[in-house]
Order: C-alpha cells, then structure tokens, then sequence
C-alpha cells in the first residue's frame, strides 16, 4: 500500500471551493457555508484542516444545493431506484458488481427494457467476475432490447479490450436516472436484500440462507449528481466501450436541497486510493468520534495507526463489524487486528442476527461517508469504488442514530473476552491475515 501521511501532504488552512447549481462559488461564499456548517456542529478539526487536502487528492469539488436521502437495506432503496427508473425520461446509467439472474435482478431486467423499449437509452456496466454466475442469456436478452452492455475486465483474456488485468474489478454499485438522480452504496442487485434487517413484520422476511442482509445507501439529487455521471462516463471510456447514444447526460444543474457533498471515486490506476486517503485524513483530524460501520474490514497498518492514535488522544473510536460474513478469510483476517485495536483503546462491536454489508462512516458527527468501500486491500489497492462525503449535522445525526440502532443490536467485545477465544479461532485468523493483501 502505498504510504500516505495526510497531516503534512497540504497546509492548513488553505482554502477550500465549493460549486453549486449556478457553478464555482466565491471564496466568500464558500467560507459562509463552512461556517454555517461549524457552528451546526461540535468543535472538530475536519473544516480547518481536513478539507483542503480532500480536495486536493480528490479533484472533484464540494458541491453545494444537494438532497440526500438514507436508504436502509434492500426493500427501500430498491422501491426508490424502481421509482427513478420508471420516471426516467432520457436515459439511465447503471454500474453494478453483482447482478443475479433471481427474482430481483430478472425485475430490474424487465424495468430496464421496458424503459428501453420507451426511447430511454440504457447503458449498463457490469463486473465480469462480480456477475461470472450469471447466464450470458439473461444479458443477450438486455442486449437484443437495445440496452448497451459493457462487460468491465472480461474474465476471458480473448475478450480484454485493454491489459488484461484480473484482478482489477468495478466493486461500485451506481445508479443515474436522467443525469438528475443518482443512487450508491452496498446494495448489489440480488435476492439477497430482499427482506429487510429489522425483523418487524413479513417485509422483513430473510434471505434463503436464513440471514437478511443489512446495508446502506443513498439517494442524491442536485449539483453533485454530474460528479458521479462524470465517474462512469470515464469509466465507459477507459473500459473502450461502444459509443454512447447522444443522450443528455449533463443536464444543466439543478438546486435540490440544502446539503454540502462530495463524490469520490477511485481506481487501481491511480497512485493510491481516494476514498483510502482521505479516510486516512478525516480519523487523523477526528476530534471527538470516529464511528465506521464496514461488512470487510482486513485493515493495513496506515488504517490501524491512524485509528490507534485516534483513540490515544482521546477520540471515542467505535466500529461495528460483521458477527457473520459470506467471506470468511476477510472475516478472519480482521478479527486478527482486534486484540491490538483494543489494547489501544478502540471499542469493537459485532453486529448480530445478519449479514452487515454497510460501508460507513462518521467523524466527529459533521463528516459522513457512504459508498462501495470496504475497509480491506482488496478495495483500497484493486478496486473501482465510489463514496459520497456529506458535510454537517444534519445528515450526521441521521448516521448517528443509524448508527446507534445497529450498537443496539450488536456485542460488544472485550479485550478480557477476546483474549480467551480458542485456539482454532486463532488458526483461522492467521491462516486469513496471510492472505489478506488478495483477499
């Protein structure tokens, strides 16, 4: 991994730009907004320091006028993203790891052709490794609907249109309806997330498996939205897909609502990770808390340093993790760090009765991320992902409680508990950690 030291890559105070609906704010605006964003929220080094250098490894600029809305687990975000598709009007943008030929990916085909069959253009990017279960039947028959396919990094070295590159995949899930909505975050297109997490009544059904899956994302609108069409255009191209239809993908920019964000995106030919990176620098500037919420977590030893020294200068760090996984040498490979992070003083809780899937974030309650990443090599090193940062209070105390719904609903663990594990456990995680940079 490559080495970042965030507190010395930018000074500080430096200032930082933001754009809205009608394009780049001034300096005076742009420190009027932060301000307001300041005194909504505790006292916290993220606008003073963090800020300047995101933007700087990011590229992309804090956007301001945005709606944003949490969706938790499959049966709401799906109701929303079938809602978008069906008022789709131009076109749709879809980007996918996972795509099964069950029950929810054969009603995600439909509403796609039926929107096709429309006038809407339907362009899909699907991981060639993520949807390898996938009958080549159920995308010839996206295809012969008109619906552009682009299979991301074939498997088939005879089908690579650039370096063939395996190990390399498109981990981020993203959805974009008329350039104007957008949707990200864990939720793959599976039957797996057809029940929800909260046990409340024949909605919250569990999967076959007998464990529903519990995960987040969002839903965007406003000026933020063109930074994510931005992402997969250039994904399509880098990937040398079939032109695109002449569609409106950059609409003008519309004013949605009140919320300061940011889109990152990362990939394996950049120099680091983005989202890695300026993680990395939000828990280095963390004041009071640091809460992850992540389903992988095999952290490298930047990850784990910056989450120790967090809790040394006395920053409540909390993480809640999976207490079962569809991915058992990630699983183990993490609980190899616990005796270490609790020895320093961070709070582990394992989420129970599920399988965690939400990737998360929450520094000192005004900073909060959402996306496709995990907290492991895989993501940060041979990945594509996608976050989006959203600034304040506001949106923060809905991650709070989000948060502190699932630490009502997880164990915690204890460094004199852990210490008593067996010694099978034990194997398990150091055959795992040997492992954890392909994992």
């Amino acid at each position: 991994m490559p080495t970042i030291v965030p507190d010395l890559a930018q000074p500080r105070g430096k200032p930082v730009q933001m754009a809205g609906s009608h394009g780049p704010l001034s300096a005076a605006q742009s420190k009027a907004v932060l301000e307001r964003l300041r005194s909504q929220g505790t006292e916290t080094n993220i606008f003073d320091r963090h800020l300047a250098l995101e933007e700087a490894i990011v590229g992309s600029p804090l956007t301001t006028g945005n709606q944003v809305v949490l969706l938790q687990d499959g049966p709401a975000t799906y109701k929303a993203m079938f809602a978008a598709i069906a008022a789709a009007r131009d076109h749709i943008n879809m980007e996918t790891y996972i795509l099964e030929d069950d029950d929810v990916g054969q009603m995600f085909a439909q509403a796609l052709i039926d929107k096709q069959q429309q006038g809407v253009q339907v362009n899909l990017i699907r991981d060639s490794v993520g949807t390898l279960g996938t009958p080549s039947a159920f995308f010839q028959r996206l295809t012969d609907s008109g619906i552009q396919v682009l299979e991301f990094n074939p498997v088939n070295p005879l089908a690579a249109r650039k370096s063939w590159a395996l190990n390399n995949r498109d981990h981020r899930k993203l959805l974009i309806v008329d350039g104007r909505v957008a949707f990200l975050g864990g939720i793959n297109i599976s039957s797996v997330y057809s029940g929800g997490s909260r046990r409340m009544g024949a909605a919250a059904k569990p999967a076959d498996d007998g464990l529903a899956w519990r995960d987040t994302d969002l839903q965007l609108q406003g000026p933020v939205v063109a930074e994510f069409q931005k992402l997969f255009l250039a994904t399509w191209e880098q990937q040398k897909g079939p032109p695109l239809a002449a569609k409106n993908y950059l609409p003008p920019v519309e004013r949605a609502g009140n919320q300061v964000v940011r889109a990152i995106g990362s990939a394996p030919e950049e120099p680091f990770s983005h989202i890695y990176a300026t993680l990395l620098s939000a828990i280095a500037s963390a004041e009071s808390s640091v809460r992850l919420t992540n389903a992988y977590f095999a952290p490298d030893p930047q990850l784990l340093a910056a989450l120790e020294a967090a809790a040394a200068r006395g920053v409540d760090v909390s993480l809640i993790l999976p207490s079962q996984t569809d991915s058992w040498l990630v699983f183990h490979a993490g609980r190899g760090y616990y005796a270490q992070l609790l020895r320093a003083g961070v709070k582990i809780f394992e989420r129970r009765g599920v399988i965690l899937h939400s990737k998360t974030a929450l520094i000192d309650g005004v900073w909060a991320t959402v996306g496709s990443t995990n907290l492991d090599w895989r993501s940060f090193l041979h990945n594509q992902e996608v976050n989006a940062v959203v600034l304040g209070a506001d949106f923060g105390g809905q991650v709070q409680a989000m948060f502190d719904k699932d630490l009502r609903e997880s164990d915690p663990i204890t460094l004199e508990q852990w210490q008593r594990r067996s010694i099978n456990l034990r194997l398990k995680e150091l055959f795992a950690r040997a492992w954890e940079y392909w994992l």
